[in-house]
């Protein structure tokens, strides 16, 4: 899954949340003969885990930041809070809750600029936090933030069908069944990014490391996620904001709304759009290496800017 050849389990430890439970962390300083930055937490998306994103993590040690990272309460190494390999939270204010704590311990380990980079899910949880005023690092990237869920029958009746699913009996109950046919894989594939390689390696990593993957969320975990993610477009402390903000959105993007992204950053008082065209998807730092490049540039552009260049 384009892991850094020098991925290690010495950069793994355990963070333990205020109620008890235990995530997996990651923690590698800057490259050797970069100049240091800063630090840089990294947040990915639902069904995610750490390792997923450690070209990208490469990239920004590279650059001279120091980068941490946690999986997700009940997904990667850190848990599970259903049966099998279904994805669920009981409530998105649970993981606000643990990004808050770890955030706090985060910011006291070691000297900034603290910078939060969120993506899909994790660019939720992250922009939440921060209109709660729960975090307040020096400044946040966004990709492709998980601000509303596409639906092929909309917002509307997408929330009521998925309301009425999960209150359907059990509330772990699967929203899909995951198929591993080569049409399923090839549908999942354009979804997610035009890089094919870098879809082989996910791919393999799933057979190879399992228990740290999931199939699909239960209907309860997606009944919350259209009134969690309506709740935060409605949200006014999103003009409040007072940190420097970049959102970089697919506008082709089959899985989360970028026009509703668009719509929330017009809102905040310091946050950037960087919009990619019909040759992106969903995984933005995980595309075809020129749009990853024009990405990645961006953010290095905008840090530059607002926390200031190496040295």
């Amino acid at each position: 899954m384009a892991l850094s050849p020098h991925w290690s389990a010495e950069w793994l430890s355990i963070w333990e949340a205020p109620d008890g439970w235990v995530h997996r962390r990651y923690d590698r300083p800057h490259a050797e003969g970069s100049v240091r930055r800063g630090r840089l937490l990294f947040q990915t998306g639902r069904a995610d885990m750490i390792e997923k994103y450690g070209d990208a993590i490469d990239h920004f040690r590279t650059l001279g930041w120091d980068v941490t990272a946690f999986d997700w309460r009940g997904q990667g190494g850190s848990g599970r809070l259903a049966e099998g390999d279904t994805g669920h939270v009981e409530g998105f204010d649970r993981l606000i809750d643990d990004l808050a704590a770890f955030h706090a311990d985060w910011v006291a380990q070691g000297e900034g600029p603290h910078v939060v980079l969120g993506h899909s899910m994790g660019g939720f949880v992250t922009l939440a936090a921060l209109a709660a005023g729960r975090i307040a690092p020096d400044a946040v990237v966004l990709v492709a933030p998980m601000i509303a869920m596409r639906s092929p029958i909309g917002q509307w009746a997408g929330t009521r069908f998925a309301r009425w699913q999960a209150g359907r009996g059990d509330r772990f109950r699967p929203a899909w069944r995951r198929l591993e046919t080569p049409a399923a894989a090839t549908a999942r594939q354009k979804r997610l990014t035009h890089d094919l390689a870098r879809f082989a390696d996910q791919q393999a990593f799933r057979r190879m490391r399992p228990e740290l993957c999931l199939g699909s969320p239960s209907w309860h975990w997606v009944a919350e996620a259209f009134r969690a993610t309506a709740a935060l477009r409605d949200d006014p402390g999103l003009a409040r904001i007072e940190t420097p903000v970049l959102m970089l959105v697919a506008q082709a993007d089959r899985l989360v709304d970028a026009r509703a992204a668009g719509r929330v950053a017009a809102r905040m008082p310091n946050a950037i759009l960087v919009c990619f065209g019909q040759g992106c998807a969903h995984e933005i730092l995980r595309e075809a290496d020129p749009v990853r490049a024009n990405a990645l540039a961006a953010i290095d552009a905008f840090l530059t800017r607002r926390v200031g260049a190496p040295g």
